[in-house]
């Protein structure tokens, strides 16, 4: 992350991000120990869960390649000025890891607990395969080109 030019400025935002990856990381937990307490995860709906995966996935990748890739760093200051402070936190980077890990702790709890007739739907798996076969090819397009900000984009 770089240095901001008001250390009073920097600390809050330091503070604040901290403060909302607790919040929004608090928000995983009371599903999950439901869950546990009833071994049952009928009521919760499975698209959402895959949809988050997909969509928490998609965000870490962004958060920790331009967290901690330099030449991805260096693309986004050549593209958007060498001004810019804060292209991502580490609350940013550590609250997509852990919502990742929650969500899919949440998607192994569907599995060993009893869920009813609920099923993901073919929708919702037919959208998931669009989103990431076509994260592949962007993946392939941007190897071939090196415009790894583009492709960290993509997953934005």
């Amino acid at each position: 992350m770089s240095s901001w030019k008001s250390r009073p400025l920097g600390i809050a935002y330091q503070t604040l991000g901290w403060i909302s990856f607790i919040s929004w990381s608090f928000s995983f937990y009371p599903q999950v120990i439901l869950n546990y307490r009833r071994k049952s995860v009928v009521g919760p709906n499975f698209d959402f869960l895959v949809l988050n995966v997909t969509k928490h996935t998609s965000y870490l990748i962004y958060n920790a390649v331009l967290f901690f890739s330099r030449a991805v760093q260096r693309q986004y200051r050549e593209k958007y000025g060498f001004g810019e402070e804060g292209l991502v936190a580490a609350n940013d980077v550590a609250f997509s890891m852990h919502a990742v890990l929650l969500t899919l702790f949440t998607l192994y709890q569907v599995i060993i607990y009893e869920r009813g007739n609920q099923r993901v739907s073919k929708t919702c798996l037919s959208i998931s395969a669009v989103v990431w076969i076509s994260a592949i090819i962007c993946v392939i397009l941007a190897c071939r080109r090196h415009t790894w900000l583009w492709l960290i984009s993509v997953f934005k």
